[in-house]
């Protein structure tokens, strides 16, 4: 069952012409795999999905209780797509609670679990502005899993972590889509796509070609 569909979708941004007639599926409680070269419109492909960006031509068909034309901001998808800007003067839970206060979903205690999870500290008192790179990737991804999102879109999220942390964040996914959480993910890493994904896409000449 298809959740979200990518329809002749053709996008420029800032001069670039990244999609020409680019068409997807992504079914529901799948991992699905995003390849592609730098620059070649991975992180633009998630914005328009998310509906920070819009398509020039084409259509991106997602179900309105995920995504509804009425709404500014996504249901239940959580999302590392760039880098979250954070508050540096500030500890990692501090951050977290401020940004689950927008929509006091989840309690101080789901933070402080999702955290863990990550492999992070709830209870540290170090400001984020001394966080290892690593550090700050946990971060993002709580930030993105903490409210029990059902459709989870994750641009490069094993970036700078260790060995032992990106074996966690794997097996994470797997649980998550063992639970029938959908996710879209990009990775350089051919390990990460081939271990995680039931489908890949390859962003090829500006068209979405589906590799598996």
């Amino acid at each position: 069952m298809s959740l979200i569909k990518i329809e002749k979708v053709s996008k420029s941004f800032k001069g670039n012409i990244l999609f020409e007639q680019a068409s997807a599926s992504f079914d529901k409680s799948k991992i699905h795999g995003i390849i592609g070269h730098n620059g070649s419109g991975k992180s633009v492909l998630f914005k328009m999905i998310c509906g920070f960006v819009n398509p020039d031509q084409g259509n991106i068909i997602i179900d309105s209780k995920y995504r509804s034309k009425s709404s500014t901001f996504p249901k239940q998808i959580g999302f590392i797509i760039d880098r979250p800007g954070y508050i540096p003067g500030k500890t990692g839970f501090d951050n977290l609670k401020k940004l689950a206060d927008i929509q006091r979903l989840i309690t101080d205690e789901d933070i402080k679990n999702t955290m863990i999870r990550v492999g992070l500290q709830p209870d540290a008192r170090q400001k984020v502005k001394h966080y290892s790179l690593g550090m700050k990737q946990k971060l993002a991804l709580a930030q993105a899993i903490m409210e029990n999102q059902e459709v989870l879109l994750l641009d490069e999220p094993f970036n700078a972590l260790d060995q032992e942390s990106v074996q966690n964040i794997r097996n994470m996914l797997i649980d998550f889509k063992e639970d029938g959480k959908t996710i879209l993910l990009t990775s350089h890493n051919k390990e990460d796509i081939d271990l995680l994904c039931d489908h890949v896409y390859q962003i090829n000449q500006r068209r979405l070609e589906q590799i598996r």
